[in-house]
């Protein structure tokens, strides 16, 4: 499944996180995941993050954390900064609530499916992909009329 669109809003958000509490880059990473939902975000996602926050004069570095982990918090110009995108980070902090939701519904699980069966389609036989767009096909009907709150099998919808 391919990621959602963070990027430079990420940005945003780990600079959120720093403007609450000093945290070093790994805890940031486990803080991304744990509480938006964003999927193993990596060092190298992370780290040249903290520099470009760092060299804005965004964050800065306040001394050793533990096992040598360099803490940082954001600066009076860092807050101000997300004073003045607050509207750009409510948006990315709905964003990240519903791919919470939805990767907690199972949509994770659905699109390394999906990829497995991308990666898969030279090898299937004519028969294993027509079964595959039978039941493309008949669970793209239900989700729809899911979503239309016409939900199959219980009483009152069908």
């Amino acid at each position: 499944m391919e990621r959602p669109k963070y990027k430079g809003h990420l940005k945003l958000l780990v600079l959120k996180m720093l403007s609450e509490k000093p945290m070093h880059g790994y805890g940031i990473m486990a803080e991304l995941e744990r509480v938006y939902g964003i999927p193993h975000p990596s060092p190298g996602t992370i780290y040249p993050i903290l520099s470009s926050l760092k060299r804005n004069g965004l964050i800065e570095a306040i001394g050793e954390g533990k096992r040598d982990k360099r803490l940082y918090r954001a600066t009076e110009k860092g807050k101000q900064y997300l004073e003045e995108h607050a509207e750009e980070l409510e948006k990315m902090l709905h964003m990240a609530a519903l791919f919470k939701e939805f990767a907690r519904l199972g949509g994770r699980e659905l699109g390394e499916l999906l990829k497995e069966v991308f990666l898969s389609l030279d090898k299937l036989s004519d028969e294993q992909k027509m079964a595959l767009a039978k039941e493309f096909s008949e669970f793209t009907k239900r989700v729809r009329l899911i979503l239309l709150g016409e939900i199959p099998g219980v009483k009152g919808n069908e």
